[in-house]
């Protein structure tokens, strides 16, 4: 093993006598940081310095001209546009689905989906460590998709036979409104949580993992790498809003016309064909090794309890290490070695400074995916809230009459928009601004998304206090189901589409910092902090709605998310989501002055560490 050691400026002493205390003893010998050309691994298990390519067999690529690319990419594009087609015809019909034919309370129904939406974006952290550790990203994409789409099978089938669906019979809209209809039993809904949680489970293993392995197939030893990567995590986002602009309009028709069975089904078959798609360009696609679990190596710099010896600021060079950095110095005892430890000490002794240093990104990544947890909370009122907004407004165009489920596809369009303008337009009016070659960074891109959902929101409590006002005037407080002629629900389609905005610029944003900044052996890690930021907000919505209506019920059993969206106080929740907004917009602000970018060797420093 090559070993190369800078030593700190402590030096070895001896005390009067020649004696001295064991502790006092040790904190007097030489101290060295050290890192190995071949990283170690606790439990037997090696990883790699991370990042060249191999194929499915783990044997090194002999022509790389003949894999990865854009090729290979569209292959993986098709996956996740299928999962998120998928995720979206879930989360507008399954509330629907519980409400009309499940016979669930709205506010239940809706609970529940929140809690799918969660789990299935929280549990990602599970995925990308399987992915990081044992598994690589092909294996783990392979193994949840195949899971995913068992789940939507188990769907189909539930709102297909009889046997899983309560009584119809008798079952009018009045009797729903009432609560008189046959509700379903018991042994129906584990039935249905069973496979939407199978479903979600299957999300946790794609979403952390196909942003990184799509972004794996591109050499970063390019001189276009750079312009490659920030094009492909827009094109990823672009498969994203593709995904969700079917899932509210194909979908949504498909359930109109043929029932809830064949919408369901139609999500099955898409992710299907895309499992197919994606298994057929194997051949074409670079791998990464696993890099062993991250939480192993992690816990070993967390707990290993060397002695409390101040760590040196010593920059490490050398090939796909990270060099030592002076932050989270507490941390750097992990990496100082005793002359007793001897050349190959026990990893649960001694780590390496890279393996430091890794611990130390991932704790200084959280505070900008964590200011994102906000963006999703309100992207996830904006599917419940902004539906119940929409039954009580005019959706025709003219003669066409859209459906109220389909209004979630607009933030969708605008998102295809701003992604279609966003090299032509965008790019070039901020590059003269802010001379940055793309434009704007990854965190001004953050920035920019969560400066304009304060925007978004705030409208939709301008617009909402406005309706509200109207439908009493009118008569409608109390016919809070039935379309007011004179309101068109496209007032609605600001804050869709400053929303989607917003989306384009946080998320892209977020996914393309999350991969550039990850360690290389935890790059499935970094992308899960965004998933794992989505479905925070998921449960974040739940919580908040549960806090706002135990804090506004009032005598008449009434509150700001009553039933009745008249006598509820809606308008009120947005002002309360516009302050929280704020307010987070603020914490991000301070966080990326902090954020210190993390450091990129050069060649001429390679060339340095070898001598």
């Amino acid at each position: 093993m090559v070993v190369s050691e800078i030593k700190s400026p402590l030096n070895v002493s001896e005390t009067p006598g020649g004696c001295s205390s064991s502790s006092v003893h040790r904190k007097e010998l030489s101290v060295f940081f050290i890192e190995s050309d071949n990283r170690r691994l606790a439990l037997g298990r090696g990883y790699t310095g991370g990042t060249t390519p191999v194929n499915i067999h783990g044997k090194p690529i002999a022509n790389l001209s003949k894999t990865g690319g854009w090729i290979a990419a569209l292959f993986i594009f098709g996956n996740e546009m299928a999962e998120r087609m998928a995720y979206f015809g879930l989360s507008v019909n399954m509330v629907a689905f519980m409400f009309y034919v499940m016979h669930r309370p709205f506010e239940s129904s809706s609970n529940a989906v929140n809690n799918f939406l969660g789990i299935s974006q929280a549990s990602s952290v599970l995925g990308g460590f399987l992915a990081d550790a044992y598994l690589g990203r092909y294996w783990t994409i392979a193994i949840f998709t195949t899971m995913y789409l068992v789940g939507l099978i188990g769907i189909t089938l539930g709102a297909s036979l009889k046997m899983f669906v309560p009584d119809q019979s008798n079952c009018d809209q009045l009797s729903l409104l009432l609560g008189n209809c046959q509700p379903a039993k018991s042994w129906q809904m584990l039935y249905l949580y069973t496979v939407l949680y199978i479903t979600g489970f299957g999300a946790a293993g794609i979403r952390p993992c196909v942003s990184s392995f799509g972004a794996d197939q591109f050499d970063e030893k390019s001189k276009d790498y750079k312009s490659h990567l920030d094009r492909f995590f827009n094109f990823f986002y672009l498969s994203v809003t593709l995904g969700a602009i079917i899932a509210f309009t194909l979908v949504v028709y498909v359930q109109m016309e043929h029932g809830w069975g064949m919408a369901f089904g139609t999500l099955a078959i898409a992710m299907a064909i895309s499992n197919a798609l994606f298994f057929a360009g194997t051949p074409l696609y670079r791998h990464r090794l696993p890099g062993g679990s991250p939480l192993t190596r992690v816990a070993q710099v967390l707990f290993i309890g060397l002695y409390e010896v101040p760590g040196s600021k010593s920059a490490i060079n050398g090939s796909r290490k990270i060099p030592h950095t002076g932050d989270f110095r507490w941390l750097d005892k992990a990496a100082l070695q005793l002359k007793e430890d001897g050349l190959e000490p026990s990893p649960w002794k001694l780590c390496t400074v890279t393996q430091v240093e890794e611990v130390k990104i991932l704790i200084r990544l959280i505070p900008i995916p964590a200011c994102t947890i906000m963006l999703s909370l309100v992207l996830t009122e904006y599917l419940t809230l902004s539906v119940q907004q929409a039954y009580t407004l005019n959706t025709h165009i003219q003669h066409l009459k859209l459906p109220v489920t389909c209004m979630p596809v607009f933030p969708g369009l605008s998102i295809f928009l701003i992604l279609s303008l966003y090299y032509s337009v965008f790019v070039p009016i901020t590059r003269r601004i802010t001379g940055n070659p793309h434009g704007a960074s990854q965190l001004q891109r953050v920035g920019i998304g969560l400066a304009v959902s304060i925007i978004s929101v705030a409208w939709a409590g301008l617009f909402e206090n406005y309706r509200r006002h109207y439908a009493i005037q009118h008569g409608f407080e109390f016919n809070f189901l039935t379309q007011m002629p004179d309101l068109t629900a496209y007032w609605l389609l600001i804050q869709y589409c400053l929303i989607g905005i917003a989306e384009v610029f946080c998320i892209v944003g977020l996914l393309e910092f999350l991969y550039e900044e990850a360690p290389d052996a935890m790059k499935s890690i970094g992308s899960a902090y965004a998933a794992l930021a989505g479905g925070l907000g998921c449960f974040a919505a739940t919580i908040l709605n549960n806090i706002v209506k135990a804090a506004t019920k009032n005598s008449d059993g009434n509150s700001w998310l009553s039933q009745n969206i008249n006598t509820g106080r809606f308008d009120c929740l947005y002002w309360l989501l516009t302050l929280l907004s704020l307010l987070n917009f603020c914490v991000f602000l301070w966080s990326a002055h902090r954020y210190k970018y993390r450091a990129i060797e050069t060649e001429e420093d390679k060339s340095r560490a070898s001598l």
